[in-house]
């Protein structure tokens, strides 16, 4: 049984499954098949699989890089390590090293010279190899096993291989992934180099780079100038390494040339970068769960928290810059949750889910193949049902308990399990143990507002009181709830006259105190909340709910390996690696009597423009940046066929969040654009693509210039760049798909 599902996965099924696409998918490189390619070829590309993906000669993948390991995506643009991503990937940064003298959220920042360059608070990743360890992790495994067994026997495999391949490796600058892949069915080992000096170059203002705020978010026409500029740092020998004065520009395997000949309909895009996380293969129960009952939780408790921290970063300066990047991170995800939800109705997907499920049942019984499929969906079925009550409490502890600053910081720095738990217990360490809370505690307490805290403890703790069944409350809860007749409030309100955890000085005196003992910790009442919320998850929700968990997988696996042999060409799921996807430049028509265009100019910066003194709204426009449009002074970056400043463009490619400043490449491996946002009529998506409206957001590379050297006057990083002024003389292909000798696909 095992050699053919593996048979089967690594050979290319040519027949497209009559409800899938082609262009759905987003796909792991070194798996470029045959099939995939001659599509490829068919939407204009001009490069060869060797030149998209290569394990041993530079080639594009040498040029993308995962921020962080994977919360967004990075692609180097010069001979010196510089690299271009969103602006909202790099929001943190920015963030962290603004205040009220330096406000780089407001005002933007440039470095003039590398020594201005301000270092960054992650690393980036560059793909080394992709390897196939399928039978290695699977090696054990029986036909029957029990789920809980086959599972430790894939762990410990899965750990054996990570121990192997990073002997001899210095933690961290190389990191080693064995990661699943159509829900087990497939795995793949992912070996990475991680620099961790990379630096800020360049942003613009949060009046260009997140120009229309939430309420363009997710939205077309886009007007944003979403983009950002770090440079990667390496030591003397080119090699990885932490933040060092003396390191020196990155030398890429390969950099990223820069086009600023203009896109066209119908041009050639292609995508790479390090998607999060996608569902295309959940059933119509998951789809009735997520719309029913997860999506609406999330979306309410998210809107309250980002009502509290809008009330206070309103009124001052400082939270406004404190809060800026958690707002936008809740934010986010709030409108990303409304759309999906709306969009999975209004596009019909739990139908559409029924329909494959349906033809599921009758493909596995007309090729009499009961008794290897025919479980499939019940197990699916009857663990989402059962799982069902486990639903609004997780959510309200995901999304509610931890939604409390201090409660989160609690749970990840005091338990018993804690070095200063430990040393207090011990008497031993004690100093050191203090010492190392104090600098967590300092960049805890940096971006920290006791008042949005307060009101955000009251709101979650009723929240949960209010709308959690009561077999899943704290006995603390529901005693302060008796107590205080719901007014948590007052609850919230009396904590903090008292509490030493509302500002750095209080928790300071209070952790330095020679009279700090575990006792006078167990007595605090948020710390006492966070204990009793974390035993009944664990205890209540985790536990029981873990008992469907073997079923749910087990009939995933088996559904997705018969959907595979079926002939549905379908990438695996995004998991944070790397995967291209391919398309076209391409307009496209939601509704009855409404098309959109592909592309967006400056013009429509001036069309959304609020009049406003506060820099700080959605719609304020800059002076310089309206100087420089009425004097159309927009140096080679216009569109030659109409002297406009283009802004942002669509195409059909298939992203998700990860993917976010992600390089859009044309048909000869140059950049184009960065990817930052999807439209709203397909937020479905993530959970079933939708050809014909699915599009990606990406802003213009001639805009994101235009700042730079227009309006920044940073001319000195176009200069690093290697500019490709002309379109190309489109000419066929010489490499046909059978001489490119491509990998066979899965």
């Amino acid at each position: 049984m095992k050699f053919y599902t593996k048979l089967i996965f690594t050979f290319f099924i040519s027949i497209n499954f009559l409800f899938v696409k082609a262009d759905e998918g987003m796909w792991l490189p070194m798996l470029l098949g045959e099939a995939t390619y001659k599509n490829m070829v068919e939407c204009g590309i001009k490069l060869t699989p060797e030149q998209i993906y290569n394990a041993n000669n530079s080639s594009l993948k040498d040029a993308i890089v995962a921020l962080g390991g994977g919360f967004c995506t990075g692609e180097i643009i010069s001979d010196q390590g510089l690299m271009m991503t969103n602006h909202h990937c790099g929001f943190g940064t920015i963030q962290a090293n603004s205040s009220t003298e330096n406000d780089y959220l407001t005002d933007g920042f440039w470095a003039m010279t590398k020594e201005q360059e301000i270092p960054a608070d992650f690393g980036v990743w560059f793909l080394n190899n992709i390897s196939d360890v399928t039978d290695k992790v699977l090696e054990g495994v029986k036909d029957g096993m029990d789920e809980g067994e086959r599972n430790k026997i894939i762990r410990k495999n899965m750990s054996a291989l990570k121990t192997t391949a990073s002997e001899g490796k210095n933690k961290d600058d190389f990191a080693v992934q064995v990661k699943s892949f159509y829900y087990g069915n497939l795995y793949y080992m992912l070996t990475y180099n991680i620099f961790n000096d990379v630096r800020l170059v360049g942003a613009p203002p949060s009046s260009i780079g997140k120009f229309g705020g939430d309420t363009d978010n997710w939205m077309w026409p886009r007007h944003t100038g979403d983009f950002t500029m770090f440079r990667v740092y390496a030591d003397k020998e080119n090699n990885p390494s932490s933040y060092n004065q003396d390191n020196m520009p990155l030398k890429p395997k390969h950099s990223l040339p820069v086009s600023i000949a203009g896109v066209k309909d119908g041009d050639y895009a292609m995508i790479m970068g390090y998607p999060g996380s996608t569902d295309r293969f959940l059933t119509s129960w998951g789809v009735k769960q997520a719309v029913d009952i997860e999506q609406p939780a999330r979306v309410k408790i998210r809107g309250i928290k980002l009502d509290i921290m809008d009330q206070e970063m309103s009124k001052s300066q400082k939270v406004r810059i404190q809060y800026a990047s958690k707002y936008a991170r809740v934010s986010n995800y709030w409108k990303y949750f409304i759309g999906q939800s709306e969009q999975l109705v209004k596009n019909k997907v739990f139908d559409k889910k029924q329909k494959i499920e349906n033809s599921f049942t009758t493909w596995y019984k007309n090729n009499e193949l009961d008794k290897t499929y025919s479980e499939s969906l019940s197990l699916i079925e009857n663990a989402l049902k059962n799982s069902s009550k486990y639903t609004i409490p997780k959510v309200y502890f995901q999304e509610a308990v931890v939604g409390s600053e201090l409660i989160l910081f609690m749970l990840r720095n005091l338990s018993p399990r804690t070095p200063l738990f430990k040393a207090l217990s011990s008497g031993e360490g004690i100093k050191d143990a203090k010492d190392n809370f104090l600098k967590v505690a300092e960049s805890f307490y940096k971006d920290y507002n006791a008042t949005i805290d307060e009101n955000t403890l009251a709101a979650v703790l009723s929240l949960y009181a209010n709308d959690v069944p009561k077999e899943f409350q704290p006995e603390l809860l529901i005693s302060l709830d008796d107590k205080y007749k719901g007014d948590f409030k007052k609850v919230a309100s009396n904590y903090f006259k008292k509490s030493p955890f509302k500002s750095y000085d209080l928790f300071k005196a209070w952790l330095t105190s020679d009279k700090l003992s575990v006792k006078m910790i167990e007595k605090d009442l948020v710390y006492q909340l966070k204990n009793e919320f974390l035993d009944v998850y664990r205890a209540k929700v985790m536990t029981p709910n873990s008992a469907f968990d073997g079923d749910y997988k087990k009939g995933m696996r088996l559904f997705v390996d018969g959907l595979q042999k079926m002939g549905m060409n379908k990438a695996s799921d995004a998991n944070s690696t790397m995967r291209f996807t391919y398309g076209n430049v391409l307009s496209y028509k939601p509704a009855d009597a409404v098309h959109y265009d592909f592309y967006t100019t400056l013009e429509g910066v001036m069309q959304k423009e609020v009049i406003t003194e506060d820099k700080n709204h959605e719609f304020y426009v800059p002076q310089k940046l309206k100087d420089l449009y009425y004097a159309k002074d927009f140096g080679p970056y216009a569109r030659k066929e109409d002297g406009k400043l283009p802004v942002g463009f669509l195409s059909n490619n298939d992203i998700t969040g990860g993917n976010s400043g992600s390089p859009v490449i044309n048909a000869h491996g140059e950049l184009i654009g960065t990817a930052f946002d999807g439209n709203w009529e397909a937020m479905s998506g993530d959970i079933y693509f939708e050809p014909n409206i699915q599009r990606t957001i990406s802003v213009d590379i001639r805009y994101s210039l235009f700042i730079i050297d227009k309006y920044a006057g940073a001319k000195h990083l176009i200069d690093e760049m290697n500019i490709v002024t002309d379109r190309h003389v489109e000419e066929k292909l010489e490499t046909s798909p059978a001489s490119a000798n491509p990998v066979p696909e899965k």
